[in-house]
């Protein structure tokens, strides 16, 4: 099975030999009188991914041929830290004939991450340990404000009256869906009906070509 994984609409440039992604839970466990334990199910916590990722100095033959400087790299999630940004990371799992097995999207912030030299192990490489958390719509509700509203700590809902309206489009050099859903859809989380709609003409959805003509919802 085939793995890719993206960061903020940018493939990393070695798909990391593992993923832990963790469904943190929010259940309360109470004590009886009489002894044993009472567990209450509440709604799920935040999702956690830990990954490594390795940027390579140099091109490897298991290297995404899209791949980028280390310092591209490095600046992008420095900005994401810096700025508190929120981005999508998507994993897919592709089977031997191209389809898609099962997939990973989520909304997520940027908690921590390390970047680790080493002459010895890595040579020029640097290997970053990343730590990525869930980011939900804040639904709480500040006095004399809607929850989720302006003012109340979230953001205020997405208008997309504005988003650019089309029944098809035409690749260009550097697209991918998630991108492409963001622009005319208004959510790039939506990258699976434009998918879904053209699967006669896209066998990985990781790989689309300049010059394809895509039917959009």
């Amino acid at each position: 099975m085939a793995y890719h994984v993206y960061l903020d609409g940018e493939q990393l440039p070695v798909t990391p030999g593992r993923l832990r992604l963790t469904a943190k839970s929010r259940n309360l466990t109470l004590d009886l009188l009489e002894g044993g334990e009472l567990n209450l199910p509440r709604a799920p916590g935040l999702w956690e991914a830990e990954l490594q990722a390795l940027l390579p100095q140099r091109w490897y033959p298991f290297a995404n041929r899209g791949r980028r400087p280390i310092g591209y790299y490095l600046e992008k999630w420095d900005r994401l830290k810096r700025e508190k940004r929120h981005f999508q990371f998507i994993v897919s799992r592709m089977g031997e004939d191209g389809s898609l097995r099962w997939g990973t999207d989520l909304t997520m912030v940027l908690e921590e991450y390390q970047i680790r030299e080493d002459a010895e192990a890595l040579g020029d490489d640097v290997l970053v340990s990343l730590r990525l958390r869930e980011w939900r719509q804040g639904g709480w509700k500040a006095a004399g404000t809607a929850a989720g509203g302006a003012g109340s700590g979230g953001q205020p809902p997405r208008d997309t009256s504005t988003a650019p309206q089309a029944t098809e489009y035409t690749v260009k050099k550097g697209d991918c869906l998630w991108n492409i859903a963001k622009q005319f859809l208004g959510d790039g989380s939506r990258w699976r009906e434009i998918y879904q709609l053209n699967q006669e003409k896209i066998v990985n959805p990781n790989r689309i070509y300049p010059g394809q003509v895509l039917v959009l919802p």
